[in-house]
């Protein structure tokens, strides 16, 4: 019985550390977008609001988890550096590559060894969201370093954002389910 409180332990840890990131990057990508709007990148701006709305899904299910398995969400929310847009985005894709290549994966492979299926689940929802999100900042930074203000990143633009995992994508899905959790896309959020 020790060694699965030991192994629950683990996992509440690890749980707690995606919580506090989601939970900063939440806080961050808001802040980050009223910097793009007043630079004029209102697209960008949408997308760190999308982006945003996900990371608070990630919270939420991270904190879902922590509770059914005895633990607390708490988080402390750091202040927040703004830079310009290119510089935001740049510090954006940089959050999600260290989710990507790192974090998750490690928390999912603990999971999955002390087969916490819940906490494994909401993991990796996390991390294939995170995707979408770097392919959009790698996409938008290299638009923002062009200056291509007549691109999506200059005009305030749709994201949907799957309102079970955090799966961000510029377009309605075509098809009828999320490619990651499988909810069925209209219950995706429509943020600009």
């Amino acid at each position: 019985m020790s060694e699965s409180v030991a192994e629950k332990s683990a996992t509440i840890a690890n749980l707690l550390a995606a919580y506090e990131g989601e939970s900063n990057a939440h806080a961050k990508y808001l802040v980050f977008s009223a910097k793009a709007d007043v630079e004029g990148w209102h697209g960008a701006a949408s997308l760190f609001r999308a982006a945003s709305r996900a990371e608070q899904i990630h919270a939420a299910n991270h904190a879902r988890v922590l509770k059914q398995l005895g633990g607390d969400a708490r988080c402390e929310i750091h202040s927040v550096h703004v830079k310009s847009t290119l510089e935001n985005l740049k510090d954006a894709m940089a959050g999600e590559q260290y989710e990507i290549d790192t974090m998750y994966p490690g928390f999912i492979a603990e999971a999955a060894a002390t087969e916490v299926a819940s906490a494994k689940r909401s993991f990796f929802w996390a991390m294939e969201a995170e995707k979408t999100h770097a392919r959009l900042y790698q996409e938008a930074i290299g638009l923002v370093e062009k200056g291509l203000r007549d691109s999506w990143v200059g005009t305030a633009c749709s994201f949907y954002v799957c309102a079970a995992c955090g799966y961000t994508s510029m377009t309605e899905e075509e098809q009828a389910r999320c490619p990651v959790c499988n909810l069925a896309s209209d219950k995706f959020e429509v943020i600009r």
